[in-house]
């Protein structure tokens, strides 16, 4: 049976029951203003990270004096904006829970609209997201592109990495092999790793060292056995794929930062197996397929849709197969998918 589509004015309704919820929810693990300066055991002001956000409360890393790299779960005061792994914060300290008090500005995010179409933050202050894919679960082009185009409109830098390379041997994925080099036709940094039999890992840390990253891909791809690879204290849950489905299970539920012994912060997310862009203009997504670049602006029509246009200087690229047809079909379904998305 096909599942009934909800009308916006009923997806309103139930986006409106679950904020309530979520307000109540956080309201009774906040701490208010009068509450606040009640609390003489608080210890005075000092800055943090988020580690990890639970809603109505969050683990802080203590950046500094004497319980500099503690762990310290902490209330929110009522007024704060929301917080994402990666925030930098300002909290006070007491036992056994901290407080924070305020958000400090973000020099980047990650964005995705939730499932009722209310755009939230991934993470905060990253400057790399890294694309873990792998031959199984299989791997679609049209996810990829999405989270390429959301990392290009945030100005974020995205890398590609193909994980489980061990069960490639004998071209046993051949649409893999030409997915890998159709990126690196792109231009795109394309890693090839396997947690199982630890290739290319080195070259992941050195990849990653001095930068904040954020791991996503579907679930199943092994962004956390990477992660217990590259850093093996952190202690990852790991899942096999389901069986028949092949498809990945959720042992990451909730985003969690760690330090990397090598310099830099990465940063796992649970597995996703869709990444709306209906909060991107159209003028983003096009911008967003970085090869297309070149092109924009020289067709003949100014109000070109690049689809069966004469003179469209997009559809010539890819006769001239300076574009990759795969890209403009990705780039026409993302588009369709925002309309269908929106009505």
């Amino acid at each position: 049976m096909s599942k009934r589509r909800l009308s916006d004015r009923q997806k309103g309704r139930i986006q409106s029951i679950q904020e309530q919820r979520r307000e109540r929810a956080i309201a009774k693990d906040a701490v208010s203003e009068d509450d606040l300066e009640n609390l003489s055991t608080l210890g005075p002001e000092i800055l943090g990270t988020v580690v990890t956000n639970f809603g109505a409360q969050v683990d802080i890393e203590a950046g500094e004096t004497d319980i500099k790299g503690r762990i310290v779960r902490c209330h929110m005061r009522a007024n704060l904006d929301s917080l994402v792994t990666g925030d930098q914060v300002i909290w006070r300290f007491a036992e056994p829970h901290g407080v924070v008090v305020a958000r400090q500005p973000r020099r980047s995010e990650l964005l995705r609209p939730d499932i009722y179409g209310k755009l939230r933050p991934v993470a905060a202050n990253v400057d790399l997201i890294a694309i873990v894919f792998s031959a199984k679960p299989e791997a679609f082009s049209n996810l990829l592109d999405r989270y390429l185009v959301a990392s290009e409109a945030q100005n974020i830098k995205p890398v590609l990495i193909l994980n489980k390379v061990d069960m490639l041997e004998n071209n046993t994925f051949p649409e893999i092999n030409k997915l890998v080099k159709d990126y690196q036709f792109i231009g795109y940094d394309v890693l090839q790793v396997s947690a199982t039999t630890g290739e290319g890992i080195a070259e992941l840390q050195d990849y990653l060292t001095g930068k904040t990253a954020i791991f996503v891909g579907q679930s199943g791809v092994g962004k956390s056995s990477l992660i217990n690879h590259i850093q093996p204290d952190a202690n990852m849950s790991v899942g096999e794929l389901s069986i028949g489905k092949e498809k990945g299970t959720h042992t990451t539920t909730v985003s969690r930062l760690f330090h990397l012994s090598g310099g830099g912060v990465l940063i796992d997310s649970p597995g996703i197996r869709e990444f709306a862009l209906t909060h991107l203009s159209q003028e983003q997504v096009i911008n967003g397929f970085i090869d297309f670049r070149p092109y924009l602006g020289h067709c003949k029509f100014r109000d070109c849709s690049h689809n069966k246009d004469l003179g469209c200087s997009l559809l010539a690229a890819v006769a001239d197969k300076k574009v990759l047809p795969t890209r403009l079909h990705n780039y026409r379904q993302i588009l369709l998918s925002q309309e269908s998305d929106r009505s």
